[in-house]
């Protein structure tokens, strides 16, 4: 073992205090990090990707690198409100691609988490698409939990002025799911969310 190769991993770590965005901005008391939606999306990748038909064991990978480039860049929120403040899409690859570049240095076997980390991004293989499935669902379950356990004030809130509650991180959600399991589990979150909704304003 080189001297720097533990230098790689501690980077990675600092996802275990990278707050999710998205939460952040929407007043979410104490929300997870991106190390704990990472988590989420394996464990759903774990459970559904036998329903899905997928290479489960290469997916699981995948999805335990997905976010590794917020290590360095930091969560970037994925808005549907035309009004929110967004990076390009161009220039957020640009830094994402660089930021792997410093989170993989001195790596050996950096290769097979580069081609998983590529794999996903690139959106081609029944997994990649499946994993960003995995990652849509585990937000949306995310915000079942909140609205469930009244973790936000649904009245103040500058940030989602277009959207009512949680109900953006849906918006997001919908237009990009693409697999059959992930649309069915999409469909079941939002009745669950929406359920949740009526019972905290009863």
């Amino acid at each position: 073992m080189s001297e720097d190769e533990l230098e790689a991993p501690l980077r990675w770590l600092a996802l275990k205090d990278e707050t999710r965005t998205g939460w952040q901005l929407r007043g979410i008391e104490a929300p997870e990090s991106v190390a704990a939606h990472t988590w989420g999306v394996a464990l759903l990748t774990l459970h559904y990707g036998p329903r899905a038909g997928i290479d489960v064991d290469r997916a699981i990978r995948m999805a335990l690198v997905h976010d590794l480039a917020e290590a360095e860049t930091g969560d970037v929120a994925t808005r549907a409100d035309p009004g929110a403040d967004s990076i390009d899409p161009a220039e957020k690859e640009r830094r994402e691609r660089a930021a792997m570049e410093t989170v993989l240095e001195s790596v050996d076997d950096g290769g097979e988490l580069r081609a998983r980390w590529e794999e996903y991004e690139a959106r081609e293989t029944p997994e990649s698409r499946f994993v960003k499935d995995m990652d849509l669902i585990d937000m949306c379950l995310q915000a079942v939990r909140y609205e469930r356990a009244g973790r936000y004030d649904p009245g103040e809130c500058d940030a989602f002025e277009a959207y009512d509650r949680l109900d953006e991180f849906f918006a997001t959600a919908a237009p990009r799911i693409r697999t059959d399991v992930g649309r069915e589990l999409f469909t079941e979150t939002r009745e669950r969310y929406e359920s949740a909704k009526r019972d905290r304003d009863r």
